[in-house]
């Protein structure tokens, strides 16, 4: 079936608006009409650094509808409204107790540019186009295994839904499913993106007494305090760890840290109390830590979380849930683009002009 993509086909060049071939869903996958789809910065990352082989169709943070299912699938059905998240491989120790975010084929299913059968479902003249995250959803079908396909309510409107399917659910999934906070305790948000204003949207429905949003755009910390920070940080202007140890009595129970900078990650760790611990899930590059300092001589820890540590068929329901409860606002986060304007929401997202941008694909139409 024709369909139409954006493709990168070499290292750091622009989104092209293509038309390619999509193949029919082999067992277990479903093929999705691709209603949006979010921008999220890996995508950025995968056009500029080649996370996923050459040339490929990105997209990662996709909702549609189901347009046909493959033999086995049983969860979904035409008509059914989705997300698209993450590829995990469903059997191995991690997937089977309920982490397949760290499912240990993670990596080869999200960006080796092949389906789990090692074959590909994307083609341009005859050509092999990868996936991206199993699912490349900057395209208007994609094709998905069933375990990345999360049945979501129709009364949702569903182009709002696709950043749920990642950067969303990795924010506030390392606050409600990983750090777990304790009721009345203190956690900092490094970075105002819409992973951290997710986190932050977390912690508040956690019940943190103190949310500390830190970040160098003002118009993000007003959004932040708005969203549930009770106290903002602009790092270009203060001493954040003076401040933070100020604010909660000696250092914040639990740190976010969402930037991947090297010095603000040794803030969220400096800043943090005794037995504190930090979060990362920003892309950081190779860094240097004060272990004794920083870490061991307070008994702090440090954690790495992937995707929110989620199960997207359980967590991201209860995500659109408080959504339409009014406890989870994260639609002030996305602006609206159309699809060939994709060059444009990225150069925005970069600029910090749009949080979250969203890419309109198709219409609704069932």
């Amino acid at each position: 079936m024709k369909i139409t993509a954006a493709v990168i086909h070499q290292k750091e060049e622009a989104f092209k608006i293509e038309q390619i071939e999509i193949t029919e869903p082999q067992a277990n996958e479903v093929l999705i009409r691709v209603v949006a789809t979010g921008v999220c910065h890996t995508d950025a990352v995968a056009r500029d650094q080649g996370l996923a082989p050459f040339p490929v169709v990105l997209g990662h943070e996709g909702a549609g509808i189901v347009e046909k299912v493959g033999v086995g699938v049983k969860h979904v059905e035409p008509g059914d409204h989705v997300v698209i998240s993450y590829a995990s491989c469903g059997h191995c120790e991690n997937c089977l107790t309920g982490h397949p975010s760290t499912c240990v084929e993670f990596n080869q299913l999200n960006f080796g540019g092949e389906m789990e059968d090692g074959s590909h479902r994307l083609h341009q003249h005859e050509h092999e186009l990868s996936t991206f995250f199993g699912q490349s959803s900057f395209a208007t079908y994609a094709i998905a295994n069933e375990r990345n396909v999360v049945k979501v309510d129709k009364d949702v409107d569903l182009a709002l839904l696709g950043p749920l399917g990642c950067g969303i659910q990795t924010g506030s999934g390392t606050v409600l499913n990983k750090l777990r906070p304790s009721f009345g305790s203190s956690i900092a948000v490094y970075g105002c993106g819409a992973v951290g204003l997710s986190a932050i949207m977390a912690a508040k429905i956690a019940g943190c007494k103190e949310i500390i949003a830190i970040d160098v755009h003002d118009s993000r910390l007003e959004l932040a305090k708005e969203l549930g920070a009770t106290l903002t940080l602009n790092g270009k202007n203060v001493d954040v760890v003076k401040e933070i140890k100020a604010a909660t009595g000696g250092g914040a129970n639990y740190a976010v840290e969402t930037t991947g900078v090297p010095p603000v990650v040794r803030q969220s760790l400096q800043a943090l109390r005794p037995l504190g611990i930090s979060a990362i899930v920003g892309i950081t590059p190779e860094m240097s830590i004060d272990v004794h300092n920083d870490i061991m001589v307070e008994g702090k820890t440090m954690i790495g979380v992937i995707e929110g540590d989620a199960v997207p068929q359980l967590f991201i329901p209860q995500l659109v849930e408080y959504y339409k409860r009014g406890m989870f606002p994260f639609d002030k986060l996305v602006k609206f683009y159309d699809f060939h304007d994709i060059n444009k929401a990225f150069e925005d997202s970069k600029a910090g002009i749009t949080i979250k941008p969203v890419l309109k694909i198709s219409e609704i139409t069932n």
